[in-house]
């Protein structure tokens, strides 16, 4: 496991706890989360110093009436047609974003695809893979846990599937 210093252990959240619990190596990144930065994700990639394909947003959508979680690379963009079809459905469309926070347990700009309050269906897009280790965010604005993708898709049951775009 990772070593955390005190900071990042006193920054616990129910991603970095489930993280802790799961043995899982990660490392917390934390910074100064600017309110008037358009992106949060490119925001992000900026504070780290990483690559804007490195960083995944989590977003949440409705897939025929089923909540869904859809990870993908802040570079780009989520196609709801590959979604729906990765997790055989028909029809995707992006989640009330107020119902996105009540059932994840976090506030939009900080959704984790770990430690949500209720487990969801997840969907990993598979560039992913391409990858030694991806940033998601760690449970609020301005906290980010780097981990491997495969860490990542295991812990959240997730499917991996090209559900991005650029």
């Amino acid at each position: 496991m990772a070593k955390k210093s005190k900071k990042q252990q006193s920054a616990g959240t129910p991603a970095t706890v489930a993280l802790s619990s799961a043995g899982v190596d990660f490392t917390v990144h934390s910074y100064d989360h600017d309110p008037s930065h358009p992106s949060y994700g490119e925001e992000a990639a900026e504070a780290m110093g990483v690559s804007p394909d490195r960083v995944f947003k989590t977003l949440v959508a409705d897939v025929d009436g089923a909540l869904t979680v859809a990870v993908v690379p802040v570079s780009g963009s989520l196609d709801l047609k590959a979604l729906a079809a990765a997790v055989g459905g028909k029809r995707a469309t992006m989640a009330d974003p107020t119902l996105a926070e009540r059932t994840t347990g976090y506030v939009r700009g900080g959704i984790s695809p770990l430690g949500q309050r209720k487990r969801l269906p997840t969907v990993l897009d598979d560039s992913a893979e391409a990858h030694e280790t991806i940033c998601v965010s760690a449970g609020r604005r301005g906290l980010e846990v780097e981990l491997a993708p495969q860490d990542l898709a295991k812990l959240t049951h997730a499917v991996l599937a090209p559900i991005g775009r650029d």
